[in-house]
């Protein structure tokens, strides 16, 4: 007859009308499980290893498919057989015979068969594409139709074709979406060789042991290998851009380190007691355990889904990591701890453990206790201050800006902004639903008027009934003159059969329907996340708590980015160029990872925090207590997640440094000033008052409340 151990120690007979847990099963066969986890992994690497080439790059990645601007592109293109924007940009430069050199420049770049066609100064729509003093000139390419992947490597091979040529630089657009997936790929494997080692010397630094050590890796692994088998089998369903690899790679490495940290630890602690062997794990399970469980279930919910491609395979794979680094926790880790049994201490560099009343954790826990109000105010206030900078935050999306000066199309766009005033090769674009010559010239005129246009072109029949007509700004198309021309251009055709597209269009549209999404999905996140903690802690008050310190948490990271990236600080440190403003759709997956990653820390220590109150400590004494013991973990495991997530301030590219250390600056944050001294301080002026609860609350939690003994 099975038995379950009960959170208090004592033997619970569970009968033949309990049903086997999971965890039962895994502690009853763990030499199966770990054939079966390793014979999971072997498959998973074979079938989830080349999902890569499955996930999609490009801009489409970032645009409401049902906007305005997706609408008419798509009208266009089916209208001309290609596409309605510049699609490569061939700057040529020379201080003789540059007419020469344009002509032979643009009859080869018109030889590529996925070009459709081809414009240059040398024709009449191209006059604007002449520096006024003569010595540059741009071609502009437009690809025939063709799947998103397959236009990048054509720009890839215009690129190489013309490499090397003097004077001649390829940039545009998709060579810019390309190159930025290609550095973003070298820039991740860079980042995986740095964090590995470091990982392992602080794996080792913190559990005093190689074989400790290794295990949280070895769990690491597996939780990213499984992941993308996941994604291997939703691709099948929808499309998904490959970005999301980059979150899954650092939120794959982070998670199951840092579940294995808090897991390997209980067990210790527990082994220490009750010996290596199944009563200790199965206590482990039923806490540290249940903590896991409903840490990965937090941050997967954390994760919501929004219009865009990027951002829902952001949610996808982070919400699928997640639950995959919970499963290979409490599947994988715990038979291999039991197999191991004392072996877990093999080649051990362990000092004699420090008394968890005695940790440096407890005692800043009892000094807050002093005077829990004034240590609220001040940390409150300091949060608040170090936030203050996100007031003025400004957001824009990405272009070739965001490469290195050494990537072309980086090089060509910095030559253009330079050298051509105005937008002159990324109109916006006017897609007419008349071929009426009249309704056209009205079209025009009205445009004329319009604030930040620098031009108007001459009405085109492009087929299917439409016309077409480009407006070229006084600026680049993410800056804030083109975003005004947009809403300008829109009123000023209201009462025409037209609709507008265009970068700056698309970009104008992205926002919209970001700001349309956040405020519901902001809403479940906050809801969802004060629910789960309700479940778990049977408090009202607690839940809300923690809510305000995650924004808190957030709010002190966002202004931290907003004086390092806007404002342009550290740019030779960190090597980059600032846009002047943050990336809308980076900012976003920020706020969500860091607000549930906030929510798993508060998780663990809320969650031993429980666990001396319901032993029968007093709140204040139980807060100390919970501290002792989770404030050393806490504090490892979010140096060891900055680690993983911080590796990527080394990219080369902008949006992926803002991530990178705009989440480890937040982790860092939460995991000492946070849960160090705010949340004990909150708890200690609340006192008894922090467990509250309505009477109908409080049948609910004992109804549906989350609990060591569910385990």
């Amino acid at each position: 007859m099975l038995r379950r151990i009960a959170p208090g120690g004592v033997d619970v007979d569970s009968g033949s009308s309990e049903y086997l847990s999971v965890s039962t099963l895994v502690l009853r066969h763990p030499r199966l499980t770990l054939t079966l986890t390793t014979i999971f992994a072997v498959v998973a690497l074979v079938l989830g290893g080349p999902v890569a080439g499955l996930l999609k790059t490009g801009r489409d990645n970032f645009e409401d498919r049902g906007s305005e601007s997706a609408l008419s592109r798509e009208a266009l293109v089916a209208a001309a057989g290609r596409s309605p924007e510049a699609d490569i940009v061939v700057l040529v430069e020379a201080a003789r015979t540059l007419d020469q050199r344009v002509l032979d420049t643009q009859k080869r770049l018109a030889a590529i068969p996925e070009i459709a066609t081809t414009v240059s100064p040398r024709q009449p729509q191209g006059r604007r594409l002449r520096t006024p003093d003569g010595r540059s000139s741009v071609i502009l390419g437009y690809l025939r139709p063709m799947e998103t992947q397959t236009a990048q490597d054509v720009s890839v091979r215009v690129s190489e074709e013309f490499r090397g040529l003097s004077g001649v630089s390829v940039g545009g657009p998709v060579l810019t979406t390309a190159q930025i997936r290609d550095q973003v790929s070298e820039d991740l494997r860079k980042a995986e060789l740095l964090a590995f080692p470091l990982l392992f010397l602080l794996l080792l630094f913190v559990f005093r042991g190689l074989v400790a050590a290794l295990l949280p890796l070895l769990v690491a692994v597996l939780s990213v290998l499984g992941t993308l088998l996941a994604l291997r089998l939703a691709v099948q369903i929808t499309d998904l851009s490959v970005f999301a690899l980059n979150l899954i790679t650092a939120l794959g490495l982070g998670l199951a380190i840092d579940y294995s940290l808090f897991i390997i630890a209980r067990y210790r602690e527990e082994a220490a007691e009750h010996g290596y062997g199944h009563l200790a794990l199965t206590r482990t399970l039923a806490t540290a355990g249940r903590t896991v469980m409903f840490s990965s279930l937090t941050v997967a919910l954390a994760l919501s889904v929004f219009p865009q491609r990027f951002l829902m395979s952001m949610a996808v794979g982070g919400a699928l990591v997640a639950l995959v680094a919970g499963a290979a926790a409490l599947l994988a880790l715990p038979p291999a701890l039991l197999l191991l049994g004392p072996r877990i201490d093999a080649l051990s560099l362990r000092r004699s453990p420090r008394r968890p009343e005695r940790s440096y954790s407890a005692r800043i826990g009892a000094r807050v206790m002093r005077r829990p109000g004034v240590v609220a105010v001040v940390t409150g206030l300091a949060l608040v201050v170090v936030g203050l900078p996100f007031a003025d935050v400004r957001f824009t999306g990405f272009d070739a800006t965001v490469l290195p000066e050494s990537a072309s199309s980086r090089q060509v766009a910095d030559r253009v902004a330079e050298s051509f005033p105005g937008d002159r090769t990324a109109p916006l674009i006017v897609a007419l639903r008349s071929t009426d010559r009249f309704v056209a010239a009205e079209a025009r005129e009205r445009l004329f008027g319009v604030e930040n246009a620098a031009a108007v072109s001459e009405p085109v029949r492009v087929g299917n009934g439409l016309t077409r007509i480009d407006v070229y700004s006084t600026g680049p198309p993410l800056a804030e003159p083109s975003q005004r021309l947009v809403d300008g251009a829109r009123q000023a055709l209201t009462g025409l059969p037209a609709q507008i597209t265009g970068e700056a269009a698309r970009y104008r549209d992205s926002r919209a329907a970001l700001n349309a999404a956040l405020p519901v999905a902001l809403g479940i996140v906050g809801v969802t996340t004060v629910a789960l903690l309700f479940l778990m802690c049977g408090s009202v008050l607690l839940p809300l708590c923690a809510l305000a310190m995650n924004l808190l948490t957030i709010s002190a990271a966002f202004g931290v980015l907003v004086l390092i990236f806007q404002d342009g600080r550290l740019e030779g440190t960190l090597a980059y160029t600032s846009q002047g403003a943050l990336d809308a759709s980076q900012m976003v997956l920020l706020f969500v990872l860091v607000f549930a990653l906030s929510t798993d820390y508060g998780v663990f220590v809320l969650g031993r925090i429980k666990e001396a109150r319901d032993s029968g400590m007093p709140s204040r004494e139980a807060v100390v207590a919970g501290m002792g013991t989770t404030g050393p973990l806490v504090t490892a495991a979010a140096v060891l997640f900055c680690v993983a997530i911080g590796a990527f301030a080394t990219s080369e590219v902008v949006f992926i440094k803002e991530v990178g250390i705009g989440t480890a600056f937040a982790v860092l944050i939460d995991a000492t000033v946070v849960r160090a001294l705010l949340l004990p301080a909150l708890m200690g002026v609340l006192g008894e008052r922090a467990w509250a609860a309505p009477r109908l609350l409080r049948r609910l939690h004992g109804r549906f409340g989350l609990r060591e003994s569910s385990i």
